[in-house]
């Protein structure tokens, strides 16, 4: 069941580090005008010259796409820092990014100099790529098998949270004008502070306790706490069996998982589906959403409502997502949600290019953008780090999500930097590229990845293990079946096993 210490830990984490990843995203999106004619003005106030037109298109580029980049980055960080700091110690030093960072973008026009945000972008983007890797691990490694895909989600709901809050703060009635966009880019740092003064009252993940660091009093003591009651020997007993097999490898690092025949698919599944789930465009939609309004003939004074209206349908479906993974299953929901996103960037090729001619095309492309939305927030944004959580072991699970958090952030900053000259080349068509990158990734998971709803992390091993053609676990289910097993036996089957 969910008690309150376990649903305060998601809470803080979630907001503490999940919702500045989402603010970050969409921050900087309404304040743009006003933030280049501080750049333009502090250049002009140095030099004596106006800045050229050129140089500004490179600087706002920068300031755009140093957050994926950071995130990059930050997603390398994660192996070294959660087995030497622990999860939540992690995400306790990384809050000390956000606050700098805040600090830094919150004093940039006092200070004249627009070098710094640049600076801070990456700082922030580092923060992000830690954040969006160690929360769904943290809070992964926390839950009860019967609700971890809904507790895996939570972070998705406060990334879509912060997009909204920072599509409404950045309004121009409120901070989204020449006045407000220092205090709006620096109160990031706030959500920070709370988790910074609140997260050390919560217990530390304890599989990374008993499995890492060997400690079963202290690793029993924070699920007591976080399960509301005593008798936690089953979940301990399972905690023990999972470190009895991976005796043998020690832990993972990048390069013995990318090499390990045991872990073949499991590894190819969550490049596919990091791969998927940003390459699929969900940015570009977002980017596009607001030109498709304004030529549907919404006024441009308007436009930035239906865009905080469409950031509320995304933190609605993800809210949605959260109560049905676990009747419904993550398979179901990542491959209807990748057939939403598929079919309406296949409509929506054929409503833009026919909007100049058929006049009610143009609500037909505002119908495919919201569809295409309700997809992504019920199945591509959501599900990938929730199984990241649940096809690796402890002693994998860390190099898996510093692989997925490269490759997400990889993938991000590709389609921001290359979308604008797909855009330019292709025009609408661009937006077949990405129905037929839904497409793939739909039949890959149709086909590779299983079902991990209610099963525990050793179960989801065995299932994995049969198609790595890594044939020894079943050794051991036999074994039960012929003769009782003697505990010294079970180690040795176990750890002789391929995990």
């Amino acid at each position: 069941k969910m008690t309150l210490s376990l649903a305060l830990v998601t809470l803080i984490s979630a907001f503490g580090s999940s919702f500045q990843y989402g603010y970050n995203v969409s921050v900087i999106n309404s304040p743009a005008p006003y933030m280049q004619d501080f750049y333009n003005q502090t250049y002009l106030d140095r030099t004596g010259v106006p800045m050229d037109r050129g140089f500004q298109t490179l600087l706002w580029s920068l300031t755009v796409s140093m957050y994926p980049l950071g995130g990059f980055f930050g997603s390398l960080m994660v192996w070294p820092l959660v087995n030497s700091c622990g999860r939540k110690g992690t995400l306790l030093i990384n809050n000390l990014f956000s606050i700098a960072a805040a600090i830094l973008m919150g004093t940039s026009e006092l200070a004249k100099t627009f070098e710094v945000i640049i600076l801070s972008r990456v700082i922030m983007g580092i923060y992000a790529g830690l954040a969006s890797n160690v929360v769904p691990m943290f809070l992964g490694e926390m839950s009860p098998k019967n609700l971890r895909g809904a507790i895996g989600i939570v972070p998705q709901l406060f990334i879509t949270l912060g997009i909204l809050v920072a599509q409404i703060l950045g309004l121009n009635s409120i901070l989204g004008n020449a006045e407000g966009w220092p205090v709006l880019l620096g109160l990031t740092g706030i959500p920070s502070l709370i988790q910074l003064l609140v997260l050390p009252f919560f217990p530390e993940s304890p599989r990374y306790l008993l499995i890492q660091k060997g400690n079963e009093e202290q690793a029993r003591r924070a699920l007591q706490k976080l399960r509301g009651w005593e008798d936690v020997d089953d979940e301990i007993e399972e905690m023990f069996q999972e470190d009895r097999s991976e005796k043998e490898e020690g832990q993972f690092s990048v390069l013995s998982l990318c090499t390990f025949r045991g872990l073949r698919w499991q590894l190819i599944s969550i490049i596919v589906m990091m791969m998927g789930q940003q390459l699929s465009g969900v940015n570009a939609v977002f980017y596009y959403a607001d030109r498709i309004f304004e030529s549907a003939g919404v006024e441009s004074s308007s436009i930035q409502f239906v865009t905080v209206s469409i950031g509320a349908i995304n933190v609605v479906m993800t809210l949605l997502a959260v109560f049905i993974v676990e009747s419904l299953g993550r398979r179901i929901l990542l491959l209807a949600g990748f057939m939403l996103c598929c079919a309406s960037c296949a409509v929506l090729t054929l409503a833009l290019n026919l909007q100049a001619t058929v006049s009610w095309m143009s609500y037909l492309s505002i119908a495919c953008v919201i569809v295409y939305i309700i997809g992504h927030a019920t199945g591509p944004s959501p599900i990938p780090s929730v199984m990241i959580t649940e096809m690796f072991l402890q002693s994998s699970r860390p190099a898996a999500f510093m692989v997925g958090g490269s490759v997400h952030w990889l993938s991000n900053f590709t389609v921001g930097l290359v979308f604008l000259y797909m855009e330019a080349g292709l025009g609408p068509y661009s937006f077949l590229i990405f129905c037929a990158i839904c497409l793939a990734t739909m039949v890959y998971i149709f086909f590779i990845v299983p079902e991990t709803k209610n099963k525990t992390f050793m179960e989801i091993n065995r299932i994995m293990a049969k198609r790595n053609k890594v044939e020894i676990q079943e050794s051991k289910e036999e074994l039960r079946d012929s003769h009782p097993v003697g505990k010294q036996e079970e180690k040795t089957v176990l750890s002789s096993s391929e995990l």
